[in-house]
C-alpha cells in the first residue's frame, strides 16, 4: 500500500494491522454479494483488481465467480499473507503482484471490476489513487470503494480516535466527501450502500497499535461517545463491555455511467 506509514514497521505488524476490524471473509464475502448479479455469478467471464489487496481476503472471494482475480499491494509482508490465503483456500485463478496505488502495474481498461477495500483512509491522496483504478477498468466495469465513512458531523471525531488507535490511519472520508471524489475522478455519482459488523472494543484494542498511554484515551473516548453516539460507531455498553460497529460503506461506480447516489440500510 502507498503512502502508508506503517513501511518501516516489521513485515508481521504489518500484516496484522490489515487483520483488523473489517477484514474478515465474511464481509468479503458481502461485498461480492453486492457487487455480482445472479447473471455474472453464474458464470459471465469477469477479470477483477484489488487494490492495496492486504491479507488478500476479497481478491480470494472475487476468484471463486471471476475468470481471473488480480491482487496488488505495495508491502511484500502482505502479499506473502495473500499467497498463504490462496493456498489455505485451494484457488489457482489469482495473481499478486507489488505495485503502487498511484501508478499501477496495468495497462488502461483491463479490468472489469477495480476495487480498494479498508484501505483509502490510509493513502495521503485518494483522489490519485482512484483515478488510477479508473484508468485500468474497462468501459461498462465497475470501480468499488469499501471504507469507513462517518457522517460530516462525527468525522473529525472518529478520524481523531482512528489515529490513536492506528497511527497509519490518515483520514477516512465522510460521504459526502467521498462522493465527490468520484466527481473529480470523473466516474460520476456512485451507488452507496451501508454496512455495519458488531465487535467488542477491548478484541479491538487489542488488534490495534496504540502509543503508549493511548490504549487508555481510547477507552475513555468510547466510554463518552456511548450516550451521544459521537463516533458515528453505535457504541453501547452490555455486560461491562462496550461493543461498536464501524460506519462502513460501498461506493460502486460504473465507468462511463453515472448512476444516481442511494443509501441503504
Amino acid at each position: 500500500m502507498a503512502d502508508h506509514s506503517n513501511e518501516s514497521i516489521e513485515g508481521g505488524a504489518v500484516v496484522g494491522r490489515f487483520q483488523n476490524v473489517g477484514t474478515t471473509p465474511t464481509d468479503a464475502k458481502r461485498l461480492k454479494e453486492v457487487l455480482f448479479t445472479t447473471e455474472q455469478r453464474q458464470g459471465v467471464v469477469l477479470t477483477t483488481l484489488d487494490v492495496a489487496c492486504g491479507p488478500g481476503l476479497l481478491a480470494c472471494a472475487f476468484a471463486r465467480v471471476v475468470r481471473i482475480a488480480v491482487g496488488v499491494d505495495m508491502t511484500p509482508a502482505m502479499l506473502d499473507q495473500a499467497r498463504k490465503e490462496q493456498q489455505q483456500r485451494g484457488l489457482a485463478n489469482i495473481s499478486w503482484q507489488q505495485g503502487d496505488v498511484y501508478a499501477l502495474p496495468f495497462p488502461g481498461v483491463h479490468f472489469s471490476i477495480v476495487s480498494s477495500r479498508y484501505a483509502f483512509h490510509h493513502f495521503l491522496h485518494p483522489l490519485n489513487a482512484l483515478k488510477e483504478m479508473k484508468r485500468v477498468c474497462k468501459p461498462g466495469g465497475r470501480v468499488v470503494v469499501a471504507d469507513s465513512s462517518p457522517i460530516t458531523a462525527k468525522a473529525d471525531a472518529f478520524n481523531t480516535m482512528e489515529r490513536l488507535r492506528d497511527p497509519s490511519h490518515t483520514r477516512a472520508l465522510a460521504p459526502e466527501e467521498m462522493i465527490g471524489l468520484f466527481a473529480e475522478a470523473g466516474l460520476g455519482e456512485p451507488r452507496v450502500e451501508a454496512c455495519r459488523y458488531e465487535s467488542e472494543m477491548e478484541d479491538l484494542l487489542a488488534r490495534s497499535f496504540p502509543r503508549e498511554g493511548d490504549a487508555d484515551r481510547i477507552r475513555k473516548i468510547f466510554a463518552e461517545s456511548v450516550a451521544s453516539d459521537a463516533l458515528d460507531m453505535a457504541t453501547r455498553i452490555e455486560g461491562g463491555k462496550i461493543f461498536y460497529s464501524f460506519p462502513l460503506k460501498v461506493f460502486v461506480a460504473e465507468v462511463g455511467a453515472s448512476q444516481p447516489g442511494e443509501i441503504k440500510s
